[in-house]
C-alpha cells in the first residue's frame, strides 16, 4: 500500500491559495473601479453564492462593523467597504489579502486587512461587529465548531453570521469520470470526508505536488447545528444552484446553502 504524504494541511492549503492569488484564480480577481463606483452609488451585490444574496440578509450597512471571513481575494470587502460599511477582512492567504489591500489603494477605501486562521479570532475583542460575512471557505479547514464559536463571540448581541458551505453530497461520489459519464452516481465516501484520508495515496500526493488545496465535507449537523450549539438562533436558510456543474449531483441538487444566524440574547 503505498504511503500517504504527511503534512500540516492547514499550511498546504495556506500556500495553495497563495498560488491561487499569484495566478488571479476565479477568486482572486479584484473587482473592477465600475464596480467600485456602482457600489458607492448604492448599487452593490454582495455574494455567499453564486446569485443573488436573499432579501433583508443585509440591509443597510452604512457605518456598520463586518468582518470578512476567509473570503479575501479583492472582491467581497472592497464591495462593502465602497458600500459605506466598516469593513475588516480576515484571511489566512496573504496573496489573498494582498488582492483587497490592493483594490483599497487604488479606490482610495478604508479597509483592513488581517492574516490568520479562521478558528483562531483572537485578535478581536468581544463584541466587535455586527455582521461575519463567511462565504464558502469552511471546507478547507477539519474542524469547525470553533469557527462558530468565534463568530459567536466577535458579534454583537443583535448582530448577524451570514455564512455559506456546500451541500455535503457532493462529497460522496466516487470522482471515477467514467461514472459521469455514463450518467452514474456512485457513492463512495463517508461524511464527515478528508480528501487527504479518503482519496487514493497517490491521488493526494498529486494534488499536494500541484499544489492544490486538500478540503474537508462536513456535514449538515456540524454546518447548522453547529451555529446553534454555539449560541446563534437560524433566521434565514437558502439554496442556489451551481451554474456550471462541477460534478454529475450538481444538476439534480442545489449544492450551495447559506444561512443567516443571529447571535441572540437568549439563553435556550
Amino acid at each position: 500500500m503505498q504511503d500517504r504524504p504527511s503534512l500540516d494541511i492547514i499550511d498546504h492549503n495556506r500556500q495553495a491559495w497563495d498560488r491561487q492569488a499569484s495566478q488571479h484564480c476565479e477568486w482572486s480577481r479584484p473587482v473592477t473601479p465600475e464596480m467600485i463606483a456602482a457600489a458607492r452609488a448604492g448599487q452593490w451585490q454582495a455574494r455567499l453564492t453564486l446569485g443573488d444574496l436573499p432579501k433583508g440578509w443585509l440591509p443597510d450597512i452604512r457605518g456598520q462593523k463586518i468582518l470578512c471571513l476567509a473570503s479575501a481575494g479583492g472582491q467581497q470587502a472592497p464591495i462593502l467597504a465602497a458600500a459605506g460599511a466598516e469593513v475588516t477582512v480576515f484571511d489566512i492567504s496573504e496573496g489573498q489579502l494582498a488582492q483587497d489591500r490592493l483594490v483599497a489603494e487604488r479606490e482610495g477605501l478604508s479597509l483592513t486587512a488581517v492574516q490568520g486562521d479562521m478558528r483562531d479570532l483572537s485578535v478581536f475583542a468581544d463584541d466587535t461587529f455586527d455582521f461575519v460575512f463567511h462565504p464558502i471557505s469552511n471546507l478547507y479547514i477539519p474542524d469547525i465548531q470553533p469557527v462558530w464559536r468565534e463568530c459567536h463571540r466577535v458579534l454583537k448581541t443583535g448582530g448577524r453570521l451570514l455564512a455559506s458551505f456546500f451541500n455535503p453530497v457532493v462529497f460522496v461520489g466516487d470522482r471515477d469520470p467514467s461514472y459521469a459519464e455514463n450518467g452514474l452516481i456512485r457513492p463512495a465516501y463517508a461524511l464527515p470526508f478528508a480528501e487527504a484520508e479518503h482519496l487514493a495515496a497517490g491521488v493526494v500526493k498529486s494534488k499536494i505536488e500541484r499544489g492544490e488545496a486538500l478540503v474537508f465535507g462536513h456535514g449538515l449537523a456540524e454546518q447548522i447545528d453547529g451555529q446553534l450549539r454555539a449560541g446563534f438562533v437560524l433566521a434565514g436558510f437558502h439554496e442556489d444552484w451551481q451554474p456550471v456543474p462541477r460534478f454529475l449531483i450538481d444538476r439534480f441538487v442545489p449544492t450551495f446553502i447559506a444561512t443567516c444566524a443571529i447571535k441572540s440574547d437568549l439563553h435556550l
